[in-house]
């Protein structure tokens, strides 16, 4: 490992979604406050999208992290590629309960009671759907439409997040009585040069970096082979100060850049 040698308390650039490292960007913390919103305000429904690697699912985590057990009823689903009855199901089993029966209209009343128990407790129910554009099934799309309708008091019983790949806003597009109950929508982009920069500044802070371990050349190398995708530039740093460590030099430069290329 090669934390040793650079002086680091922990490896910074692993492709794992640790809130801890969330580089603060302006799109970082633009996303965080529509969806913190959207959620607080209890706005039904939020859509956040972004291309693969530009750190949605990091966004999610963060999110997740800040909801509070005693105030949020949170489930997560990672791989939705689900038919409807599972569909159901899943969201049970990820809110820690089992449905009693399999037929779908009972199951259905089953969550709006555990949803209306949880608001009786003054909590509020998130579904957290990650990769939301694997879904193939035409009626997933009508039940969450049909979950938006619980409501109680001018106020909905579940708030959903949908997040997923660009190609998830055509989807969406595609059921108009889902699509006009998403009030709240972001786009998340690639880093520009500087955001790379300093997200690699950044990463390397929280895991006890005092120096500079990259050089301006280097710096501006991996900004322009990953096109500013945060996983991609992790891949690239990983590599890059494992290659430093093994030549064990000062500073990553351009020659180790264009070795682990």
């Amino acid at each position: 490992m090669y934390t040793d040698y650079w002086g680091l308390k922990e490896k910074p650039f692993e492709n794992t979604p640790n809130p801890r490292f969330l580089y603060p960007s302006q799109e970082h913390r633009e996303a965080l406050r529509k969806l913190f919103y959207a959620i607080g305000s209890e706005k039904g429904c939020a859509l956040l999208t972004g291309e693969y690697g530009c750190g949605k699912t990091h966004l999610v985590r963060t999110v997740m992290s800040n909801l509070v057990p005693d105030k949020y009823e949170v489930a997560l689903i990672n791989y939705p590629l689900l038919g409807r009855d599972e569909f159901l199901q899943e969201i049970f089993r990820e809110f820690g309960h089992e449905s009693t029966s399999n037929d779908r209209a009972q199951s259905f009343r089953e969550l709006s009671r555990f949803f209306s128990k949880n608001m009786a407790l003054n909590k509020k129910n998130v579904l957290i759907i990650d990769e939301a554009q694997i879904i193939e099934d035409p009626e997933v799309y009508e039940e969450l439409r049909l979950l938006l309708n619980l409501q109680a008091e001018d106020r909905f019983m579940l708030n959903i997040l949908l997040v997923g790949q660009p190609e998830l806003r055509e989807q969406i597009s595609k059921y108009p009585q889902l699509n006009q109950r998403i009030p709240i929508r972001f786009h998340l982009e690639r880093f520009g040069q500087q955001d790379t920069v300093n997200y690699i500044r950044h990463r390397l802070k929280v895991a006890g970096a005092d120096k500079e371990m990259f050089s301006e050349v280097a710096l501006y190398l991996i900004y322009r082979i990953s096109e500013g995708v945060p996983r991609l530039i992790n891949s690239l740093c990983d590599l890059s100060l494992l290659e430093g460590a093994t030549r064990e030099v000062d500073v990553i430069g351009e020659e180790i850049l264009k070795q682990v290329v």
